[in-house]
């Protein structure tokens, strides 16, 4: 019975990690009427808010 183990599956790594760059400070801003906890996404031209859906406009740059 010992000889019958199962193979060992990798877990993947918390996805929680990627909200905060290298400096340790979050990548994206709180929604204003939310509250901390709740962040906005960030679009090509716009952050959005997915649960009130509160929207900011980010200008667009002229490359």
């Amino acid at each position: 019975m010992a000889d019958d183990k199962k193979a060992v599956k990798k877990k993947t790594t918390s996805k929680k990690w990627k909200m905060y760059d290298s400096s340790g400070k979050r990548k994206n801003k709180f929604c204003p009427k939310c509250g901390p906890g709740v962040f906005l996404a960030k679009h090509k031209d716009r952050l959005v808010c997915g649960s009130c859906h509160y929207m900011e406009k980010t200008e667009k740059s002229d490359k």
